[in-house]
């Protein structure tokens, strides 16, 4: 998401415009433009549940190989969201050889996560006419060094990991104590937000090239996969 200020933006390029918050029933509306995943941080579930690859979430990390080496998965279980919106793709894994293994396996999923969330960037900035300067981040997801890493390399800009992880959470407090005199002002509550981490991207310009190449190309692999019942095909 990306706060647009008190003007709604009209998307463009797959993306959803929202109201972001109102503090006050006298305050100014703020929107967002807002890209919405399917499938994300529960494709490391999938690795867990479905295919019994790893035993919890923080394995994904310690069995994933330092390249995919050629490797893709899109995780379109249920088709792909923003900025696709694509409800007949379906997930697949494309690259494999006989010299991928469940190491591959748990580096595609992570950095499917990250190639989604590039895509839905590089449409925001676009409809928002902005450059993306960095990426403050939240979530179980930040647990995960490498993902974070690779997330900052893709995107070649840092990410910001802040010291306390549940954003949404969090931000919900401070409303509520905004609203009962706890905090005079916003102003107060942004030096509350402390910074954890930063990533800062250590990746090529010409590897980031290329490992989107694929990734894009992997993702039109996922095109046109459900193609509805044997009654419609018939008529």
């Amino acid at each position: 998401m990306m706060n647009t200020g008190t003007k709604p933006v009209p998307s463009t390029h797959g993306l959803l415009t929202t109201v972001a918050y109102q503090i006050g029933t006298d305050g100014p509306i703020h929107y967002a433009l807002e890209g919405s995943v399917a499938h994300a941080g529960s494709t490391i579930q999938w690795l867990r549940d479905q295919l019994g690859i790893i035993s919890d979430a923080a394995e994904s990390e310690t069995l994933a190989t330092p390249s995919n080496d050629g490797m893709y998965l899109v995780p379109a279980f249920a088709g792909l969201f923003a900025p696709y919106w694509k409800d007949d793709a379906r997930a697949c894994i494309v690259g494999m050889t006989a010299g991928h293994h469940k190491g591959h396996f748990c580096r595609a999923a992570l950095e499917a996560c990250a190639y989604q969330t590039k895509d839905v960037l590089d449409a925001i900035e676009v409809d928002g006419h902005v450059q993306l300067s960095e990426l403050k981040v939240d979530g179980g997801g930040t647990k995960n060094n490498l993902l974070m890493q690779f997330q900052a390399d893709i995107l070649g800009v840092n990410v910001v990991k802040p010291l306390i992880m549940e954003t949404t959470s969090l931000g919900a407090a401070f409303a509520a104590g905004l609203a009962v005199g706890v905090y005079p002002n916003v102003q107060e509550i942004k030096q509350l937000w402390q910074v954890q981490k930063v990533f800062q991207p250590s990746m090529s310009a010409k590897e980031r090239r290329q490992n989107l190449k694929g990734w894009k190309k992997a993702v039109e692999r996922s095109f046109g996969w459900e193609e509805g019942s044997d009654e419609e095909v018939e008529e």
